[in-house]
């Protein structure tokens, strides 16, 4: 493009000259939208770029969850674009140094960072739990399976099969499918669970994958992680009617005494009321009706008998007794299911945080 121009000279007649070629301003480049990115993701970016010592000192002083999260935004952005990379970095007005910008994330440069802010130990136990997260959980496509199909689709499966898919399941589901098996079965399983700490994860995957491909015919539809031990053992058995909860336990105490004592060191029982505050068992008791009541204190010791009595109004309490002494002799199957009744009551309240079960050897609270 030329352009011609008129000069005047001090005195003189203006005359033209002509100019050179002269180029267009350039366009800036539109900023790429980056209102899809969450606070968390951006603030990984903006990490990203300043390097592993100072990004390290900045992780070091958020908190664990913080952190965590950070870290995840970072191990999922493998490659990011300059041009994101920029619109951040103009959205928090820093100035970066070129020779600092950092254009990929990842697993190595997640540890590095971590492990600079932390130490390795930590570090690597912090990675454990969020590859796990990460990896997806195994056995997924059981959760949701109705249990008789569960059960059908593990029948002939090694026990340590079975007991590595019902430490991965939610308790509840675990203890309908344990409840459904053979009771030789259901001791292994048990004894298997109690004993399980962590498992390979390419074992556990493998495990996943066959019974995947297998379910197809029967269902309708990274690291290593704590999966198993006693406490899920006994979520699980806490979930299980009287009778299979009794052969699990004597099962159990035939193939490892000491251990069968301790899942029921750890199990709420009937006659563990007398555990409760006064007025954890006064909420327990308002969703108990009195002929179930009755059922449960029959033959029961003077202390959960007392332990209920004392919690009752003059007049209840008078009508309880003469409703336990109506009853007469029953069937020991009866008053364990009103027992049962009761506890699963108690856990539900607990598993809500409505009330708090105090057990031998755990520390006591202070008001």
């Amino acid at each position: 493009m030329t352009v011609a121009t008129t000069t005047a000279p001090a005195g003189g007649e203006a005359t033209s000259v002509a100019a050179g070629p002269v180029e267009e301003t350039p366009r800036p480049r539109p900023r790429p939208n980056i209102a899809g990115l969450s606070g968390t993701q951006r603030a990984a970016l903006v990490l990203m770029q300043l390097g592993r010592d100072r990004a390290a000192r900045i992780l070091a002083r958020l908190s664990d969850p913080e952190i965590e999260e950070v870290t995840a935004a970072i191990v999922r952005m493998e490659r990011i674009d300059r041009d994101v990379v920029d619109a951040v970095i103009g959205e928090f007005h820093e100035t970066m140094s070129v020779s600092q910008q950092v254009s990929r994330g990842g697993l190595g440069y997640a540890t590095q960072l971590l492990e600079g802010a932390m130490g390795a130990e930590k570090a690597g136990e912090m990675l454990e739990r969020l590859q796990t997260s990460l990896a997806g959980k195994p056995f997924e496509y059981l959760q949701q399976a109705d249990a008789r199909q569960v059960i059908a689709l593990i029948n002939g499966e090694h026990p340590q099969t079975v007991a590595l898919v019902l430490a991965h399941l939610r308790p509840e589901h675990a203890s309908q499918i344990l409840t459904g098996l053979q009771p030789a079965m259901q001791a292994q399983v048990a004894h298997r669970i109690a004993l399980m700490e962590r498992a390979a994860p390419d074992i556990v995957a493998a495990v996943a994958d066959a019974l995947e491909r297998k379910s197809a015919s029967v269902l309708t539809p990274r690291e290593s992680s704590a999966i198993g031990g006693v406490q899920p053992l006994v979520e699980i058995i806490n979930r299980a009617d009287p009778s299979t909860e009794k052969l699990i336990l004597e099962g159990l105490e035939d193939r490892d005494a000491d251990l069968a004592d301790e899942v029921r060191s750890r199990m709420f029982v009937f006659a563990d009321i007398v555990l409760l505050e006064d007025r954890a068992l006064q909420l327990v008791m308002r969703g108990v009706d009195a002929p179930t009541l009755a059922l449960a204190l029959k033959g029961a010791g003077d202390a959960e008998r007392d332990a209920v009595l004392r919690n009752m109004s003059e007049r209840a309490r008078t009508n309880l007794v003469e409703e336990i002494e109506l009853l007469g002799p029953v069937r020991v199957s009866q008053v364990e299911e009103a027992r049962s009744e009761i506890v699963q009551g108690i856990r539900r309240l607990e598993e809500a945080g409505q009330i708090v079960i105090t057990r031998e050897g755990e520390d006591e609270y202070v008001s």
